[in-house]
C-alpha cells in the first residue's frame, strides 16, 4: 500500500493512475479533502478503473451499482481488489472492495458489454430553459471538477449542474467513463435534502450517501460539458432518494443516475428520541 507520505494526487489523471500490486489488486491516492472525509464519486471512479484494467478492451462499462460502507479517510491510500464474476462473450462482470486501515469503505459491482450494432433511440432530451454553463459563475468546490450550479427551481426538489473535468484528457474511453462517474455523486444528495421540512442545515443535520448507481448508455467526454439533472423523491425512515439523467452540452443522453441517501434530523426534532 502506498503510505499517506506519497505525493497527494493533484489531478484527474493522476487520481486514476491506479498502482498495480498483485493479482487484480490496485492502490489508488486520495487528496486531502477541506470537508474531512473521501468524496465518495472518487472512490467509485477508481474502483471502476480497477475492474476496468481487468477487462477486455472491447468491452465497455454499461452500468455500476456502488454502497458506500464507510467514510473513507483523506490522505491514506486505497486499496482495490477485483473479483471476476463472470467473463462472458457479451457481458463481462466484476466486483470491486475499497478498503483503507477501518475496513472495507466500498464495494461496486460493475458490468461491461462488448460494442454491438444495434438500433441507437434516445428519448431523453435536454430541458429546453436551462442556462448554457458559460453563463454561470463557477463554483467553489473541494473536488477535482469545473461545477457551474443553476438556480434552484423554487417549491421542486431537483439539482442541475453543469460538470466536467478541467483538464484535457486523451481519447481513453474509460477514463471518460471514470471520469462521469466521478463527477455524478456530486449533486444527488443536494436534491435529496430540498425535501426536508425548514430547509436543510448542512452544519447540524447528518447526511451521507448509501449507495450509488450509473447506467452508461453512450459514450461521453468528461472534459466536456455534462448537465446532471437530479430529482428528489422524497424522505422516509431517514432516507431519501433522487434520480436524473447526465446528458452532454449537445443534448445526447450518456447516463442515468440513481442513489439513495440517509438525511437525519437532530434527535428530538421530529419526536423519536
Amino acid at each position: 500500500m502506498l503510505s499517506s507520505e506519497s505525493a497527494l494526487p493533484t489531478t484527474f489523471r493522476e487520481l486514476m493512475s491506479l498502482e498495480n500490486t498483485g493479482v487484480d489488486s490496485f492502490v489508488g491516492r486520495t487528496p486531502d479533502y477541506p470537508w474531512g472525509r473521501v468524496y465518495g464519486g472518487q472512490v467509485v471512479s477508481q474502483a471502476l478503473r480497477a475492474a476496468a484494467f481487468t477487462v477486455p478492451d472491447e468491452h465497455r462499462v454499461h452500468s455500476l451499482h456502488a454502497y458506500f460502507i464507510l467514510g473513507g479517510v483523506p490522505k491514506e491510500s486505497i486499496t482495490y481488489s477485483v473479483d471476476r464474476l463472470r467473463d462472458g462473450r457479451s457481458f463481462t462482470t466484476r466486483r470491486v472492495s475499497a478498503r483503507q486501515s477501518a475496513g472495507v469503505i466500498l464495494t461496486v459491482d460493475a458490468s461491461f458489454q462488448r460494442v454491438e450494432a444495434d438500433f441507437d433511440i434516445q428519448e431523453s432530451t435536454l430541458p429546453g430553459d436551462v442556462a448554457g454553463p458559460e453563463s454561470v459563475e463557477r463554483s467553489e468546490w473541494g473536488g477535482m471538477g469545473d461545477v457551474r450550479e443553476l438556480a434552484p427551481t423554487s417549491g421542486i426538489a431537483r439539482s442541475l449542474i453543469w460538470m466536467r473535468i478541467p483538464e484535457a484528457l486523451d481519447d481513453d474511453p474509460v477514463l471518460h467513463a471514470c471520469g462521469l462517474a466521478y463527477l455524478s455523486d456530486h449533486n444527488p444528495m443536494d436534491a435529496i435534502v430540498m425535501s426536508h421540512p425548514g430547509g436543510f442545515d448542512w452544519t447540524q443535520m447528518m447526511n451521507a450517501s448509501l449507495d450509488h448507481n450509473i447506467w452508461f448508455h453512450r459514450p461521453a467526454r468528461a472534459d466536456d460539458w455534462i448537465l446532471f439533472d437530479l430529482a428528489g423523491h422524497g424522505l422516509v425512515n431517514a432516507r431519501g432518494m433522487a434520480t436524473g439523467s447526465a446528458h452532454s452540452f449537445d443534448g445526447v443522453h450518456v447516463a442515468t443516475i440513481a442513489q439513495e441517501g440517509l438525511v437525519r434530523s437532530p434527535r428530538g426534532s421530529v419526536g423519536n428520541d
